[in-house]
């Protein structure tokens, strides 16, 4: 469920950042409703878009990928776009000054002074996801919450135990991906 639902974040957050970065919008038309946007979808927590997406689409881990992954798109995008407004205003100048359009000024000069913030913020939210997702279970959208609940109510200690065990092993895990990962791309 994490895993998915950071993804579909990750999809979600491309066009939002871009629209709700100042440097990059396409015009103040935009920027403003993304950043409501944002502000909505962060506001409103995965737990709570899970109890609706469980009513909507039923019980399962769908609802849960779903609930992640709009909380997410809306955290994710925000950061992101911060990350896009910090960055030097050098280089996007020097690509548009040989003429290159929107695309190839977003691919070419503002992409690599990025990607290291982009990855490091995704990864954190794939990390963050992970725990998250133990406790959308509670709530019927599945994943490994759910087994989590079902053996916190048949009073099954060690499996259990498991269970947190698995949860602490890929949270670190993925911490230590995320920190290898990021000393590559620097």
């Amino acid at each position: 469920m994490a895993t998915i639902g950071t993804t579909l974040a990750g999809l979600l957050a491309i066009p939002l950042a871009i629209m709700a970065a100042r440097n990059t919008t396409p015009g103040l038309i935009l920027y403003v409703p993304t950043r409501w946007l944002l502000d909505a979808l962060r506001g409103i927590d995965s737990f709570v878009f899970a109890l609706i997406f469980v009513a909507a689409v039923g019980l399962g881990p769908f609802a849960g990928v779903l609930g992640i992954g709009l909380h997410t798109a809306g955290s994710m995008a925000k950061l992101w776009s911060e990350a896009i407004e910090a960055t030097a205003p050098e280089p996007i100048d020097a690509v548009r000054m040989t003429g290159a359009r929107r695309l190839k000024i977003i691919s070419y000069a503002l992409v690599p002074d990025v990607l290291p913030a982009l990855a490091s913020i995704t990864l954190y939210m794939w990390e963050f996801n992970v725990r998250s997702s133990t406790v959308l279970g509670v709530v019927g959208a599945g994943g490994i919450g759910q087994e989590l609940k079902n053996s916190v109510d048949l009073l099954l200690f060690p499996r259990l135990l498991t269970i947190l065990l698995i949860i602490l092993v890929m949270v670190t895990v993925i911490d230590q991906l995320s920190a290898w990962l990021r000393r590559r791309l620097v």
